[in-house]
């Protein structure tokens, strides 16, 4: 699939947790986390929040596709970006807890394709006025994970054990953290910016191959934190049409929540 602009990319995910959630398929766990993010991302660009919406929308439409790409890749030969293979690969692992499925999704799409993206957005020296708009993003995220860590504790009663051995804290999940990886993205996205076709082919090379690095660390965590997984898995929602409701739903039932005080 590929999308025209952001209501298609809202449309495509859509698409893809109704599909996973009808076969039973894990890989509507992040597809719903992304998609929450992307309609909070619309919102704010028809809310005029950022410098230049229509860039804006640009932006987000690249980053959109390279998800499809990958996911259509997987689908289709089991091919794709090495770090989008090891998420994929994973959803059948019955030993993988939710959370872990969340951080390798989010993994591949920050740590490979965000500044790609962010490059093809804005190439050469352009790329320096999409900073204020590239970190506004981060307020987004930071949003949406923090309701989806409430919803996936909700999910998966032990999850304070992160918090317990050390893998969990704030923003932290399995020693991943969303705001830090987003601005290594931007460093990343300036230099492709400026970079001739044959530089940027070896720096995504590099960039995958780090992101391919960092999804088999967050899928086979050692220390301590592998037999806390162990029984977090044990205790955490095995419905995965139900969990992927949940997880699609998170923002709405926050909004809905009653305010207090």
């Amino acid at each position: 699939m590929a999308a025209e602009n952001i209501d298609e990319v809202v449309d495509g995910l859509a698409g893809i947790v109704r599909e996973a959630g009808r076969a039973g398929d894990r890989v509507g766990y992040f597809a719903a986390l992304y998609r929450q993010v992307t309609v909070e991302v619309r919102t704010a660009i028809h809310g005029g929040l950022f410098d230049d919406g229509a860039r804006m929308d640009r932006f987000d439409t690249l980053f959109g596709n390279r998800y499809f790409d990958a996911y259509d890749a997987w689908r289709r030969d089991r091919g794709g970006p090495r770090c989008w293979r090891e998420a994929f690969g994973l959803l059948d692992d019955a030993d993988t807890v939710i959370v872990q499925h969340l951080i390798l999704g989010v993994n591949a799409h920050i740590n490979l394709d965000l500044a790609v993206a962010a490059a093809r957005t804005s190439p050469g020296e352009d790329i320096h006025a999409l900073r204020h708009d590239f970190l506004l993003i981060n307020d987004i995220l930071a949003r949406v994970v923090l309701v989806l860590q409430d919803s996936v504790g909700a999910l998966s009663p032990l999850m304070s054990l992160l918090d317990q051995v050390g893998g969990r804290t704030d923003e932290r999940i399995l020693d991943f953290s969303v705001r830090q990886s987003r601005e290594e993205a931007w460093h990343s996205a300036v230099l492709l910016a400026g970079q001739s076709e044959e530089e940027r082919e070896a720096t995504i090379e590099r960039l995958e191959i780090r992101a391919a690095v960092l999804a088999r660390l967050i899928a086979r965590p050692g220390g301590v934190v592998r037999p806390a997984l162990q029984l977090i898995r044990s205790t955490e929602s095995h419905d995965v049409p139900a969990v992927i409701t949940h997880l699609d739903n998170a923002m709405r039932q926050t909004s809905a929540r009653p305010r207090t005080g």
